[in-house]
């Protein structure tokens, strides 16, 4: 028994030590995972989103491709639909809800603040018979061009008597009329009645630039209270170098435009128009008033003075003697050469003689010189003289004619509007007429004749010219005046330092 005892140990031993043996000779088996752990690392081993942009046609980009699909057609399958999903409406509010709502918002103060509930109307509410007035008016009325103070007042609502009242109380502060463009500020009081216009209660305007004037309504009748405004006189002066254009370069020097017109209408009675060149200067002196309130007022033209870069200087200073107002060089001599030449701003378009008459088709006698000009074109005249006749004139059309000293006059036919009446004396270059094509004429045109007793001349033989000198007294009042403007004070700023100035800037 031992024997066997000891048998079974040793081939236990034996067992034990062979499986041992074997344990270690086989691999060892890895530990069972659940079904997630498998699942991650099948999705690590296998790329179900690969680029489809590469390897096209291979088992990956077919993968790819059915992944998508996949995507697709669940996002399809779970979609709600493409049917609005219906919802309950918003219940409508009743009218007195609304009203409620209303009062409690900002909109009401654009409806005139009305707040609450409505109250409905009861006996003891009345509509008015009549609606109250306002106390007063106030407004604001304009002066406009070619019209009158009184007109002014009569379209702002001012009965006739205040208007009446008006004109005798401010009467001599407008002798010359009222400015276009005067600001009128009006109350209006309450009146006594509908059918009535209501008072004047105050009025204030600008009479002059030197004089302001208030009208109020004291004790029942109106009153008037001047208000001088100081106003300096001091002439403005303005110089400057010529550059591409005489008009331009006096503009950019700050001389007003009417000055610089009357200025070349001057300097041409001495100097051609066309020598003027870059270089030469410009010399302006015009009327200048400033008032404290800082409104300003320019007058006329006083002095023109001109400088060649060669040559000689051109002094001219308007001076009134005997009642007539001329331009007088600065030796005193007052002459005018070949004073407007040229009725109209054109072109010569025909000469004196015998020419084919371009409407009756045959050859006659020219007996005036044509100018070519656009239609409304102001037609001037050439020298002082009387109008001896405006009207119709057969072929001529509308035709202005005008007799000067010597036994002269001019003619001038196929106006537009005619601006003269007989037995009128007009000064040279006042306007007398408007180009046009009246009578026997193909087109807008100014058809000029020169008379000598009566009969036709050529109007390019003969020049007007008129001298007058200055002698005595008078000579020297005018060089005093000529010595006083020439020491006034540059207004405006030279051209040329203008230019250097804008130089030195630009560096």
């Amino acid at each position: 028994m031992f024997q066997e005892s000891q048998f079974d140990s040793q081939q236990g031993g034996a067992a034990v030590s062979l499986w041992m043996t074997d344990a270690l000779a086989r691999p060892r088996q890895p530990a069972p995972t659940d079904w997630r752990t498998r699942i991650s690392e099948w999705a690590n081993d296998v790329d179900l989103t690969p680029d489809l942009g590469q390897q096209i046609g291979s088992r990956t980009w077919f993968r790819g491709l059915a992944t998508c699909f996949g995507l697709i057609a669940s996002v399809l399958y779970m979609s709600p639909g493409f049917q609005a999903v219906p919802g309950a409406p918003t219940p409508l509010m009743s009218d007195a809800q609304f009203d409620e709502v209303r009062s409690q918002m900002i909109t009401p103060l654009a409806l005139g603040a009305d707040s609450g509930h409505h109250m409905g109307a009861t006996d003891a509410v009345q509509p008015l018979r009549e609606t109250p007035e306002r106390p007063q008016i106030e407004l604001s009325a304009q002066v406009g061009s070619s019209d009158s103070l009184s007109r002014a007042l009569s379209r702002a609502g001012i009965s006739s008597a205040d208007t009446a009242t008006v004109m005798d109380l401010v009467g001599g502060d407008i002798a010359g009329g009222v400015k276009p463009g005067t600001r009128l500020d009006i109350v209006l009081g309450r009146r006594a009645s509908r059918d009535r216009p209501r008072p004047l209660d105050h009025l204030a305007f600008r009479a002059r630039l030197d004089l302001a004037v208030e009208i109020d309504r004291a004790g029942g009748a109106l009153q008037v209270r001047r208000i001088p405004i100081h106003v300096d006189n001091t002439p403005l002066r303005v110089q400057g170098v010529i550059g591409d254009s005489i008009y331009r370069s006096a503009r950019a020097a700050g001389a007003p435009a009417k000055a610089i017109q009357a200025f070349l209408r001057v300097i041409t009675q001495q100097v051609d128009l066309g020598s003027i060149g870059a270089g030469d200067r410009y010399d302006i002196i015009v009327e200048h008033r400033r008032a404290e309130t800082g409104d300003v007022e320019v007058g006329d033209l006083l002095y023109a003075g001109f400088r060649r870069a060669r040559g000689k200087a051109v002094d001219m200073l308007k001076w009134t003697i005997g009642g007539r107002t001329e331009w007088f060089e600065a030796s005193g001599v007052g002459e005018r050469r070949g004073v407007l030449a040229q009725p109209v701003a054109g072109r010569r378009s025909s000469g004196y003689g015998m020419r084919r008459h371009p409407i009756l088709g045959y050859r006659r006698m020219h007996a005036g010189i044509d100018f070519a000009a656009r239609y409304g074109s102001p037609i001037y005249a050439v020298t002082d003289g009387i109008v001896a006749y405006a009207g119709r004139h057969g072929g001529h059309g509308n035709y202005v004619k005008i007799q000067h000293s010597g036994a002269l006059a001019t003619g001038y036919a196929h106006m537009s509007r005619i601006a003269a009446v007989p037995g009128q004396r007009v000064r040279r270059g006042q306007v007398i007429g408007y180009v046009g094509s009246s009578g026997l004429s193909t087109g807008p045109h100014l058809h000029y004749e020169l008379y000598r007793n009566g009969a036709t001349v050529d109007p390019g033989s003969i020049s007007f010219t008129t001298t007058s000198q200055l002698a005595g007294a008078d000579l020297a009042a005018f060089r005093a005046r000529l010595a006083q403007l020439k020491g006034v004070r540059i207004g405006g700023q030279d051209s040329a330092a203008a230019a250097s100035g804008a130089a030195a800037r630009g560096k």
